[in-house]
C-alpha cells in the first residue's frame, strides 16, 4: 500500500516538473494591427558537470593560468566537485593570521551589544559637551556684544575723521604748492613730493620746540616758591 503510494506521487511530480520545464507563457503584445498572440517556451538547460572525469588544473604545469593556482580556486574546484577534485578540505580552512584578521573585522564592522552600547553612550556624551561648549561660547560673545559694538561704531568714527583729515591736509598741501610755484603741480610729481618731505620736516621741528617749551615751563612752575599766604 505504501509503495503503491509513493509510486503514484513520484509519477505526479515527474509529470509536474515535465511541465514545468516545457511550459508555455502566452503574451498578448499591442501592435497597430491589433492584438497578437505570442507563445514562449523555457527549456532549462542542464547543468553540465563531469564529476566522472572533473577538470582539475595541474599546479606545477607553466601553460596553467595563476588564478588556477590560487585557494580560492581550490575552494571553488571543492564546492563544486566535492571530493572528485581531490582537494584537502583541511587545506580550505583559514590560516591563524586569516582567522584572526576574520575576527579583527568581525570585531570592528560587528562588535558585541555592549561595545556598541558604549560607542553609543560615549559619542552621545561627546556631543553633549560639544553643545554645552557651543552654548558657553555663545553665551560669552553675546555678553560681548555690545563692548563689540561700540568698540566697532568707535573704529569707524576714527576712519572717517582720519580720511577727513587726510583729504584737508591734501587739499591745503595743494593750495600751498599752487602759492609756492605758481601753478597746479601734480601730487605724483617729485617737485610735490620734496615740498611735502621738507613741510612735514619742519612741522616735526615744531612740534619738539614746543615739546621742549612746554618742559620748560613746567621745570620753571614747578621752581618757583609758593605765593604767601595772608
Amino acid at each position: 500500500m505504501a509503495a503503491s503510494m509513493l509510486c503514484r506521487r513520484t509519477a505526479a511530480l515527474c509529470r509536474t516538473l515535465k511541465d514545468f520545464s516545457s511550459c508555455k507563457v502566452v503574451l498578448y503584445v499591442n501592435s497597430p494591427c491589433g492584438f497578437l498572440l505570442q507563445t514562449a517556451s523555457y527549456n532549462p538547460k542542464p547543468l553540465k558537470l563531469n564529476l566522472q572525469n572533473p577538470y582539475i588544473p595541474d599546479k606545477d604545469s607553466e601553460k596553467t593560468p595563476e588564478w588556477q593556482k590560487t585557494a580560492r580556486y581550490d575552494k571553488k574546484l571543492f564546492g563544486r566537485y566535492g571530493s572528485a577534485s581531490g582537494i584537502d578540505p583541511a587545506s580550505l580552512w583559514p590560516t591563524h593570521e586569516e582567522l584572526e584578521k576574520i575576527i579583527a573585522e568581525e570585531n570592528q564592522w560587528h562588535p558585541p551589544l555592549e561595545v556598541m552600547l558604549k560607542n553609543i553612550e560615549a559619542r552621545e556624551k561627546e556631543g553633549s559637551e560639544k553643545r554645552l561648549a557651543r552654548e558657553k561660547l555663545i553665551a560669552a560673545n553675546m555678553a560681548k556684544m555690545p563692548k563689540m559694538i561700540a568698540d566697532w561704531r568707535r573704529e569707524k568714527r576714527e576712519t572717517k575723521q582720519k580720511l577727513k583729515e587726510e583729504k584737508a591736509r591734501r587739499t591745503r598741501l595743494l593750495a600751498e604748492a599752487r602759492e609756492r610755484f605758481g601753478y597746479a603741480v601734480d601730487p605724483r610729481s617729485p617737485k610735490f613730493l620734496e615740498m611735502v618731505a621738507e613741510i612735514e620736516k619742519e612741522e616735526k621741528k615744531k612740534k619738539k620746540l614746543m615739546k621742549r617749551r612746554l618742559r620748560e615751563e613746567q621745570a620753571t612752575g614747578s621752581d618757583a616758591p609758593p605765593a604767601a599766604s595772608s
